[in-house]
């Protein structure tokens, strides 16, 4: 039984309420960025053919079941969410870790905590690309903790048309774009693909 929200795709007078927190999260980071709070809309990130939240929602389940040997034992291996942003609504259980400097070794995971009626939120690679890596995408797991786990995942995603390029705000001389800029459909694809095959 979920715990987090009493119903994250219950209908408000702005819509689903996930939408309504993911249209307010995304106008937050604009306007944590010196932007205007419509700015991502401005630019066309959510014209048809998606428009703006066209949710994509997964529902997670994860068994629990520890392992009986040595080998460390994932619900979900190490990584970042391909997109914009990702709300996560959580059972409460335990599980989800976090790692804050995913480019420094030996990797140090964090557990997440719990926050009734809270979502977790991920930056996803495409915040990441946007902002120079002044907001970096979430590398995270989920950890077997003996509890089955359940959560739903609404991934905020940009059109497939959108170019993501480092924002003006983001870079300078001394500080020069990291990314090359890319198709929102084309990364989500690659990325797509790159699972897959593995």
């Amino acid at each position: 039984m979920m715990r987090a929200l009493s119903n994250p795709c219950a209908v408000n007078k702005r819509g689903p309420l996930s939408e309504t927190a993911g249209k307010l999260l995304v106008s937050l980071i604009a306007r944590a960025l010196n932007m205007d709070e419509d700015f991502f809309e401005k630019i066309g990130t959510f014209n048809p053919p998606m428009p703006f939240l066209r949710l994509r929602l997964r529902l997670l389940h994860y068994p629990g079941e520890l392992g009986l040997s040595d080998e460390e034992i994932y619900g979900a291996s190490a990584h970042s969410d391909y997109g914009m942003v990702t709300l996560l609504a959580s059972d409460g259980v335990g599980g989800l870790q976090v790692c804050r400097e995913k480019h420094i070794q030996p990797q140090d995971w964090e557990d997440v905590p719990h926050i009734d009626g809270a979502f977790i939120v991920n930056i996803g690679d495409m915040t990441e690309r946007w902002t120079n890596c002044l907001f970096r995408s979430t590398l995270h797991r989920v950890m077997p903790t003996g509890q089955e786990r359940y959560l739903m995942a609404f991934f905020i995603d940009p059109n497939p048309d959108c170019v993501v390029e480092c924002l003006k705000s983001c870079c300078s001389e001394s500080n020069p774009p990291r990314f090359p800029p890319v198709r929102s459909g084309d990364y989500l694809n690659e990325k797509f693909n790159l699972t897959i095959g593995s």
